[in-house]
């Protein structure tokens, strides 16, 4: 503020021909965008009363052209963020997930869920559902979500009867949780990065805690809220350095966390703290099986580069077509990272580039996909499957997912970090050792930042391949495209003198040393020449006390080679001739996965610093312990 009080006298003592120079501003998109709904659109603020008596705060825009004999669908947001900005002269900058859709006409509702914001109640993350209910105190997300729809539909003037939900994330999973035993009014959905179960989305990775994103998010997202406050800022948590990996390295054991930051008034750090294991807590927070009785169309929308919310969205479409039988039931993965397809060109992300507005034609297919079942438009041309085939930059059409034709392969590990289809044939024992260090642990990426960043998914690794704490086996040159499509499994031979520790696979694309074509004309250009690039395809940790249950951990033997297999969510990925299948593996990925002390401990959020220890891990390749990575290989053209 103070800066602009400056500028403002300075133009002031210039004189009137100074001030007559200065020109107005120009209105940018964003701001034509939030004048056109001003201008097109009347606010209202209604209480929803739900089933049990509590009220939910729903700010709902109406076309000023609605009437009886024009009427326009309503497309429901549910969230738990906020609702802002609260009050009837106040309007949203946007609207719909494009600014077509406020052209496009539709009322938008947009509800503060239970417990948070101005709504009444009490919020409870990532609410369990109800299979069974025997009276109006039986609540769930999906009795909330449709008791606003009832409401809605017979209150709110000028609509046509006809309702969809979307949201990104957390919103998403109340559109998947708002899907279960459909309003008949409720006509498409549209779960976007969707959490599914929150042991695997966000918090975990096959029982490794996510501990940037947890700790970042709960710090301001965890506070309570008492009574209904009309809150429309984020609390953002000062790391004091803008150096995340130096702030939770210092941080040391977990435990710190609260006593030194949180104060305990963090209640579902609390929660997560106590439940370590994948028991009736999280196994609660599992909506998969829930996913039944859905009568409206679906489309399940996800990015191959999201840390945050990968195994939701192809979680959610798989188990939505198993149990659903004859519904529309659509699923979109593009290149992109948590949210990517509604903001940005999507042309690009970290160390890849795409070549094109990759965003562009979903967009469409996802506004003629609303139009459609809401507004009685055209039928859209959308498959089963519509994915994006990173490597090769295209988008491919499927009638499912995994695509029909995939075959089975597994890419064992060789001597001198070799990597191929033959399983090894040798009986001597044969192994490759590295040194684990809590106190050193291997970054997840380069870039300085106390959040989680969105472009280690596709980061160039060659920070990481060169440490001697990597073990890296890659393939001979490609002498044809190789595709995979869908999950990944790995299966690893271990030891460790430890009693615990992480597994971290990498899956990387190698590019050629020399790009034919780049030259010396491109270098002066400012393009960066990526020769020899180590491209992150997926990455995926495993905690390795949860190798047999992910409810009942077991310390590791000594010494003793052990098997520890995950698998690893789905790929879409074309290495081109010429480059070369890489292989990394290495036990720490941090901060994104918080440090594993090395030695066994019931719970890891209370390790001591005593526990932290440095150990010898081993990964064999031996013929009667082979380690691998089993992959779907897609038969290319010329096969």
């Amino acid at each position: 503020m103070f800066r602009s009080l400056v500028v403002l006298v300075l133009i002031a003592l210039a004189g009137p021909a100074r001030a007559q120079a200065a020109k107005p501003q120009q209105p940018t998109p964003e701001s034509e965008r939030a004048e056109y709904i001003r201008s097109h659109y009347t606010k209202f603020e209604y209480r929803v009363p739900t089933r049990d008596g509590t009220k939910l705060f729903t700010s709902v825009y109406i076309p000023n052209d609605a009437s009886p004999s024009k009427r326009y669908p309503i497309l429901l947001v549910r969230t738990p963020y906020t609702v802002a900005p609260y009050g009837q002269d106040r309007y949203a900058r946007r609207l719909g997930p494009t600014a077509e859709y406020e052209k496009q006409g539709f009322i938008f509702a947009f509800q503060d869920v239970r417990g948070r914001n101005m709504s009444e109640g009490e919020f409870i993350n990532v609410r369990p559902h109800m299979a069974k209910k025997s009276g109006p105190k039986d609540i769930d997300e999906s009795t909330d979500t449709y008791d606003t729809i009832e409401w809605l539909v017979k209150n709110v003037p000028g609509n046509n009867s006809r309702v969809g939900q979307w949201g990104i994330s957390y919103p998403g999973f109340y559109v998947s949780a708002g899907a279960i035993d459909s309003h008949p009014a409720l006509k498409a959905v549209s779960p976007q990065a969707p959490i599914a179960d929150w042991f695997w989305d966000d918090m975990h990775r096959h029982g490794a805690f996510n501990l940037v994103l947890a700790f970042d998010f709960f710090s301001g997202f965890g506070k309570p809220r008492p009574q209904p406050i009309a809150n429309e800022n984020w609390f953002r948590f000062d790391h004091g350095t803008p150096d995340g990996y130096e702030f939770f390295l210092d941080l040391g054991p977990l435990a710190n966390a609260d006593t030194r930051h949180f104060k305990g008034d963090i209640a579902f750090w609390k929660d997560i703290v106590a439940h370590p294991n994948y028991d009736s807590f999280w196994q609660a927070r599992n909506l998969l099986p829930h996913l039944k009785n859905i009568k409206a169309a679906v489309m399940v929308v996800g990015g191959w580069y999201d840390t945050e919310d990968l195994y939701g969205p192809l979680r959610t479409y798989s188990a939505i077509e198993k149990q659903n039988p004859g519904i529309t039931n659509t699923l979109v993965m593009g290149p992109w990272p948590h949210g990517g397809w509604t903001r940005g060109d999507s042309t690009a992300l970290g160390d890849v580039e795409f070549g094109f507005r990759t965003s562009e034609l979903y967009q469409e297919l996802e506004l003629a996909f609303f139009k459609h079942h809401l507004k009685g438009g055209d039928k859209p041309e959308l498959p089963e499957a519509l994915v994006f085939e990173t490597g090769a930059n295209r988008w491919r059409r499927f009638d499912t997912w995994p695509p029909k034709g995939v075959r089975e392969a597994r890419l064992y590990f060789q001597p001198k970090g070799g990597l191929s289809y033959s399983a090894p044939a040798s009986a001597q024992e044969a192994f490759d050792e590295y040194v684990s260090d809590p106190d050193r642990p291997v970054p997840y990426t380069t870039e300085l930042t106390t959040g989680w960043t969105k472009n280690y998914m596709t980061e160039d690794q060659r920070f990481a391949s060169r440490r001697p704490d990597v073990l890296v086996y890659q393939t001979a040159p490609l002498e044809k495209d190789l595709t995979l499509a869908g999950p990944l499994e790995a299966e690893l031979w271990v030891s460790t003198t430890g009693t615990d520790a992480d597994w971290v696979v990498k899956l990387v694309d190698v590019n050629p040393g020399k790009l034919p074509g780049f030259s010396r004309n491109d270098e002066e250009q400012g393009k960066r020449n990526r020769g020899g690039q180590q491209t992150l395809v997926r990455g995926e940790p495993f905690r390795g006390r949860f190798r047999d249950s992910y409810s009942e951990p077991k310390p590791f033997k000594p010494g003793e080679a052990t098997k520890v297999r995950f698998v690893i969510n789905d790929v879409f990925h074309t290495f081109k001739r010429g480059h070369r299948v890489m292989i990394q593996v290495q036990s720490s990925w941090f901060p994104f996965i918080d440090r594993n002390p090395q030695t066994f401990v019931p719970n890891i959020f209370e390790a001591k610093e005593e526990d932290f220890v440095r150990a010898f891990h081993r990964v064999y390749r031996s013929a009667a312990h082979p380690s691998s990575l089993k992959v779907g290989v897609l038969p290319s053209v010329d096969d």
